[in-house]
C-alpha cells in the first residue's frame, strides 16, 4: 500500500506540474519518489500497484471525461502540421535548427508589405520537393510536425528588442517541443561540445535519461530516445 500511495502522490504532482502549478525547474525534475524513476526499480512493487489499479485502461474514454474516440467525419484528413516560434535572428536560429538539430529548410516565405519572413524547418528531404515555388509551398504544408520560424524584420539589429517569452516563466503557458534521438546521452555530449544551453542534462534530478535544451531564443526542447521512454512508461503507462 505504501508503494501505491507514493505512486499516486507522484502522479498527482506530475499532473499539477504539467497543468496547473508553477513549480521551479528543480522541483519539476526532483520531486518524485526514487523507486519510480531510477533504473532498477522493484518490479514486484510495480506489479502490486498494477493489480490494484482500476479495471479501466488509463487511455479509455471512461478514464478520460470529454474524450471522443470516434472522430467527427468532418475531421478526416486533419493532422498536426506546424508549431510556430517567433525568432529574433534567422541567421542564428537557422544555424541551430540545421547544424545542431539536423533539420532542413523546407520552404521560406517572405512578406515584404508586412515585413516578416517564415522559415519552415523539418526532417523531410527537400530533394523530394517540387522545383516550382508555389508547388513547393504546398508540399511544405503537407509535411507533418514542422517548425515555423517567424522573423519580424529588424529584431536582429534592434538594441531595444528584449526577446520573446518562452512560456516557462510567469505567466506560464507554452512548455516545449520534443525531439527523438538515437541516444540521449550521446546527443547531449554533442550538444555540450557545440555550446548548447541546457535546462536539464540527462542525469540531473531523478528523471534519468531525458534532457531539456534551449534554442537561441530560449524555447525549451525535450531530448529523449525510445529506450529511455520505455523505462518511464513502465511506471507511468
Amino acid at each position: 500500500m505504501a508503494a501505491a500511495s507514493s505512486f499516486t502522490t507522484a502522479l498527482s504532482r506530475l499532473s499539477l506540474s504539467r497543468c496547473c502549478a508553477r513549480p521551479s525547474v528543480s522541483s519539476l525534475f526532483t520531486s518524485y519518489p526514487s523507486f519510480l524513476l531510477h533504473k532498477g526499480q522493484n518490479p514486484i512493487r510495480l506489479r502490486s500497484f498494477s493489480s490494484m489499479a482500476a479495471s479501466e485502461s488509463k487511455d479509455s474514454p471512461a478514464s478520460n471525461p470529454g474524450l471522443h474516440t470516434t472522430p467527427d467525419e468532418a475531421t478526416k484528413g486533419y493532422f498536426m502540421q506546424q508549431t510556430m516560434f517567433r525568432i529574433k535572428d534567422p541567421k542564428v536560429s537557422l544555424d541551430f535548427y540545421s547544424r545542431v538539430l539536423g533539420m532542413t529548410l523546407l520552404k521560406r516565405l517572405d512578406f515584404p508589405d508586412m515585413k516578416f519572413s517564415l522559415y519552415f524547418m523539418g526532417y523531410e528531404d527537400p530533394a523530394s520537393a517540387p522545383s516550382d515555388n508555389v508547388e513547393r509551398t504546398v508540399w511544405a504544408f503537407s509535411q507533418k510536425a514542422t517548425i515555423e520560424l517567424t522573423h519580424n524584420w529588424g529584431t536582429e539589429s534592434d538594441p531595444e528588442f528584449k526577446g520573446y517569452h518562452n512560456g516557462n516563466s510567469d505567466p506560464r503557458g507554452f512548455g516545449h517541443i520534443g525531439i527523438t534521438v538515437d541516444d540521449t546521452y550521446k546527443a547531449c555530449e554533442r550538444f555540450e561540445r557545440l555550446g548548447v544551453e541546457f535546462v536539464k542534462k540527462p542525469d540531473d534530478g531523478k528523471m534519468k535519461g531525458l534532457a531539456f535544451i534551449k534554442d537561441p531564443d530560449g524555447y525549451w526542447i525535450e531530448i529523449f530516445d525510445l529506450k529511455n521512454m520505455k523505462n518511464v512508461a513502465e511506471v507511468a503507462a
